[in-house]
């Protein structure tokens, strides 16, 4: 379970961040409708997130620096959700720019949040896992190994 959940949370960032690198002017323009950064912020927002989805993305699904791309990987999906929560109960009609830079084109909705919702419970497994309750290879056997062994 734990290495399905680890490379698939990665194919999401790797969705994700795909669109958003090949547009980044459109990309800040969706940042700067969430109206949460302050205008100087948006445009190193909208260049360097991508790039972060695609590195976390990458991590994951290849099994390298796992514990560390689950903690980020984990921390931007807190700020996402929050941030759709934050102007769905603003009552901003936003695009998500989850997965498109499209206008229009995935409007943030209580759908979008149940969505990136699961994503979090994906993640948060993959915190308790990967960091909580020791390294997967211990999993399998059902003990630690220690030194002396």
């Amino acid at each position: 379970m734990y290495h399905t959940a680890r490379i698939v949370l990665g194919l999401i960032f790797l969705f994700a961040c795909y669109d958003k690198i090949l547009n980044p002017g459109e990309f800040a323009e969706l940042v700067y409708n969430y109206q949460l950064l302050p205008d100087s912020l948006v445009n190193v927002a909208a260049i360097l997130l991508p790039w972060v989805e695609l590195a976390l993305g990458l991590c994951l699904v290849f099994n390298v620096w796992v514990p560390g791309a689950v903690v980020v990987g984990n921390l931007l999906l807190v700020a996402f959700f929050s941030s759709l929560l934050f102007n769905l109960a603003r009552g901003l009609d936003i695009s998500c720019g989850c997965f498109s830079t499209a206008p229009g084109e995935e409007a943030a909705d209580y759908l979008t949040v149940l969505r990136d919702m699961s994503f979090l419970l994906v993640s948060g497994y993959l915190f308790y896992a990967a960091l909580l309750s020791g390294p997967p290879a211990a999993q399998k056997t059902g003990r630690l190994q220690t030194e002396t062994e």
